[in-house]
């Protein structure tokens, strides 16, 4: 029978969750690195027994773990990340040059065909690559080269390159989203990029249709049909249909187009997710209600899914790399909140249970298929 295995990464440690094919009853295992922040850990396509999860405290500084057997033991990898020589600096919130930072590793998208390759998206926004098992670290500095690097503003979060998705159809295609510079697209593995803003507004930057700058939360693409994007941005739900060449806005009859995770359908590619949450700064559920989205028509037409979700008194988050669908024949839909809750649907979202409720704030949510 298929098992499902999700891998939640918190502020306090990472922990595995695994159900069979049922997904009734869960089982749950950690903290692993207990009183750790883990913002993303994530497994091989490649090999489902190989994870990465990035580890980090502001005592203690970055960390790269691995596991070889789905989680039951980890071993550092080293945090040997070597820039190309990029000089340089930023501008930052007035003005002012700073250099460029190494803060924290907010993704890791491990290769599809390869389970020691996986890249690594971090704050200030670089990305990094490693063909060792995470051993070693080299930045594809075309991105933060390629003329606009400068001009780049951190979000509220931090500046963050905290989206990766590699094209399943090319592998030298690869999309980032960083926050808040954009979008970006190499189609030659990394050596070049471009900026894949077009149709993108942002009324709070100088410029509201510039060609960098926008804050981009998460991007989703169905590995069937990898022309086709989903964004969600501070402010307003896009969608491309030319590989991010251009956007349009699919936000429709949404509560509220402020939100941080998007995610596709397993099987129906037109079947889009999101979580509205109230304004820039509050960031909460509208009416303390909170609602899942979904789309049944690629965008602007979107109901609410309620069935199992607290309607009241609810002032959770979901953040940006917080949900994410397993590929079983009944797609199952999966999401953590700041409140410690994860979530799980069965049914592509028409019913909810929580697996757990107390954990620390969730950061991020990857689930693994494994038949």
């Amino acid at each position: 029978m298929s098992q499902v295995r999700l891998l939640v990464g918190t502020r306090k440690g990472a922990f595995i969750l695994t159900s069979d094919g049922k997904r009734n009853n869960w089982q749950v295992s950690g903290p692993h690195f207990a009183g750790w922040e883990i913002y993303h850990l994530k497994g091989s396509p490649a090999d489902p027994s190989r994870l990465y999860a990035s580890q980090s405290t502001s005592w203690f500084g970055q960390l790269i773990q691995r596991s070889n057997d789905g989680g039951k033991t980890w071993e550092a990898v080293g945090n040997k990340f070597a820039y190309d020589g990029v000089p340089g600096t930023h501008q930052w919130y007035d003005g002012t040059p700073h250099p460029w930072e190494f803060k924290r590793v907010w993704h890791l998208e491990p290769s599809l065909t390869d389970p020691d390759t996986v890249y690594a998206g971090i704050e200030d926004a670089a990305l990094f690559q490693s063909t060792d098992g995470g051993h070693n670290w080299q930045e594809l500095s075309g991105l933060r080269g390629h003329g606009t690097g400068p001009n780049w503003q951190p979000g509220a979060g931090g500046m963050c390159l905290h989206t990766i998705i590699l094209d399943p159809a090319n592998p030298n295609r690869i999309f980032i989203a960083i926050s808040a510079a954009g979008a970006f697209r190499t189609d030659d593995a990394g050596k070049t990029w471009r900026p894949i803003n077009q149709g993108l507004y942002s009324k709070y930057i100088p410029n509201p249709t510039a060609e960098v700058g926008h804050c981009v939360h998460h991007v989703a693409m169905h590995p069937q049909r990898p022309g086709v994007l989903f964004m969600q941005k501070h402010w307003d739900v896009m969608r491309s249909d030319n590989a991010g060449d251009s956007w349009q806005e699919v936000s429709g009859n949404l509560p509220t187009d402020f939100g941080f995770v998007i995610d596709v359908h397993a099987h129906e590619p037109e079947t889009v997710y999101v979580v509205p949450i109230k304004s820039d700064s509050e960031h909460f559920p509208p009416d303390g209600k909170l609602r899942v989205f979904r789309s049944r028509t690629g965008g602007n037409e979107w109901e609410p899914l309620t069935n199992g979700l607290p309607q009241e008194n609810c002032y959770v988050n979901v953040l940006r790399d917080a949900m994410s669908v397993d590929s079983l024949d009944q797609c199952g839909i999966y999401f953590g909140t700041t409140g410690g809750q994860v979530y799980a649907s069965a049914d592509a979202g028409d019913s909810w249970s929580p697996i757990v409720r107390d954990l620390p704030a969730v950061l991020s949510v990857e689930v693994q298929t494994l038949r």
